[in-house]
């Protein structure tokens, strides 16, 4: 078992968010548990972190099956014997097609993504936050503005981050007793892989196709430091990050 102070652990840490969060946390000092489905992407953001890739443990995950999940919580307990930041990022999305012609299937994927997956690793960190020494921890859940206000064509994305919202007061209720915190971080545009296409140009409510702007994925990173850097005592329940000139406030 490593002799450590500070545990986090990212899921979809290959990419996007994800891997800006958890280079953020090896630079604040943190070891960093990084979960993905895929074991190439990790291994990027490990060597991207340099030097501070020695701090970061790689564990290809699927956090929609149950016993992955298993396996990933009993890495981490038998490395570093604790967890003290669960940062629940991995999500997708179905095509933007009308809701009426979405598959089964799609939605399906997105939902156990977007929903089962973020509750099963709840479970893990609960199990383990509340029987460490010193007791507790943080839960950090990426929402999404689209948990306030969706876009055409996103009904399973919209229903799991609005369906996100109530598993973060939830958790933020039944962790009380175990000292553990939990908080949501609602983010719009940030410029990853996936929101390239609303710089090129993405359907609006009123029918007509704008490009929106972006912020940088380092302002999101930020923004999940501080949240994780609260003492247990205080929490930031909710907290929205957006690109300032998105087409967000009035959307609708």
């Amino acid at each position: 078992m490593v002799d450590i102070k500070k545990v986090a652990l990212v899921t979809g840490a290959g990419t996007g968010i994800g891997k800006g969060v958890a280079l953020a946390f090896l630079r604040a000092g943190y070891c960093v548990v990084l979960a993905g489905r895929r074991a190439d992407p990790l291994a990027m953001t490990v060597r991207e972190a340099g030097s501070l890739g020695s701090q970061a443990l790689a564990v290809p995950t699927d956090v929609r099956d149950p016993l992955s999940v298993r396996a990933l919580f009993e890495r981490i307990r038998q490395t570093f014997g604790r967890l003290d930041v669960l940062f629940n990022n991995a999500g997708t999305a179905a095509p933007s097609i009308p809701l009426e012609d979405l598959t089964y299937e799609q939605w399906r994927t997105v939902v156990d993504t977007n929903l089962t997956g973020p509750f099963l690793c709840t479970q893990g960190a609960f199990a383990l936050m509340k029987t460490q020494t010193p007791r507790g921890g943080r839960i950090i859940n990426n929402g999404s503005i689209s948990a306030h206000a969706p876009r055409p064509n996103s009904a399973p994305y919209t229903a799991t981050k609005h369906a996100i919202t109530g598993l973060t007061r939830s958790t933020a209720l039944d962790g009380r007793k175990y000292d553990i915190a939990c908080g949501q971080i609602d983010i719009g545009n940030a410029a990853t892989e996936l929101t390239a296409i609303m710089r090129e140009g993405i359907l609006q409510a009123y029918g007509g196709v704008a490009a929106e702007p972006a912020m940088d994925v380092e302002d999101v990173a930020r923004s999940v430091l501080y949240m994780a850097s609260l003492p247990l005592e205080a929490n930031v329940l909710f907290m929205t990050v957006m690109a300032t000139k998105m087409p967000f406030v009035g959307r609708g």
